[in-house]
């Protein structure tokens, strides 16, 4: 109708603080995720939850939380503000950007969120693999504000760059395997099918991008996870080695189940 506005836009920080609350809930999958990574065993995911849950309370699988809002708070509010600002700049009038364009603003906004968010990561990664160490190599942060205190006076602002190639690569890749897979499936499911542009297609085009998104960034979250963990200085080639030669190459998919739960 002539005069009519179209639909309110939301700011970008909207969808920041929304994945801040949902880490509220998914945490405990998140610190399984991460203790899964670091540690060099086969133990399956509910074994893992079980065997931390019993030694140190169920409400230690919320340890790590500050971290994870912070993260959240940084990370993902990047991600969506230079999306949508990307996005903007190549919008010719009316039209929106092809799928193309699309998707490369997905990539470029992930690395550049995943620059912004490596601090966090790496407190993130160190917090929650902590309960997974021996007691000697524990850093015992009490919350995120004292970890990114300490780790500045002990082991200097350089640590925070700490797994920033493996972390740019995994935000690229979660970026852009969920939204091609589910424009792919979406478009699949309603040309193939009798379902409709509706809540059910989106959900079943979801669950495929979640679980593209996850195998494919498996491997660069491992190899973060590991690096950002370590008290000393490693690289990826160190850590790639060590864990063929020591575990196979089924260790760059350790942590996909509770990995897949929370993204899908």
């Amino acid at each position: 109708m002539a005069g009519q506005k179209g639909p309110k836009k939301q700011p970008f920080w909207l969808g920041g603080a929304a994945a801040s609350m949902a880490v509220c809930f998914t945490h405990p999958l998140d610190q399984t995720k991460y203790r899964m990574q670091v540690l060099h065993t086969r133990a399956t995911m509910l074994s893992t939850l079980y065997r931390f849950a019993i030694r140190d309370g169920i409400p230690s699988l919320w340890s790590g939380l500050s971290a994870s809002i912070l993260r959240q708070s940084t990370y993902s509010t990047a991600r969506f503000g230079l999306y949508n600002f990307l996005s903007r700049q190549l919008q010719s009038g009316a039209s929106k950007p092809s799928n193309t364009a699309t998707i490369a603003c997905a990539g470029v906004a992930g690395g550049l969120a995943g620059m912004v968010g490596n601090p966090a990561e790496v407190v993130l990664v160190r917090m929650c693999a902590d309960g997974a160490k021996p007691a000697a190599e524990r850093f015992l942060y009490p919350n995120a504000l004292v970890a990114f205190y300490r780790i500045w006076r002990e082991e200097g602002a350089k640590v925070f760059g700490r797994g920033l190639s493996a972390n740019i690569v995994r935000s690229v890749l979660m970026n852009v395997s969920q939204i091609a897979p589910y424009a792919a499936a979406k478009r699949a499911l309603l040309s193939r099918t009798t379902l409709e542009d509706d809540i059910r297609t989106h959900a079943i085009a979801s669950l495929v991008a979640g679980t593209v998104a996850t195998t494919a960034c498996a491997p660069a979250d491992v190899l973060k996870s590991r690096i950002q963990s370590a008290a000393g200085g490693t690289s990826v080639m160190q850590v790639v080695r060590e864990g063929l030669r020591n575990e196979g190459p089924g260790f760059l998919m350790k942590g996909w189940t509770p990995a897949w739960l929370r993204l899908t």
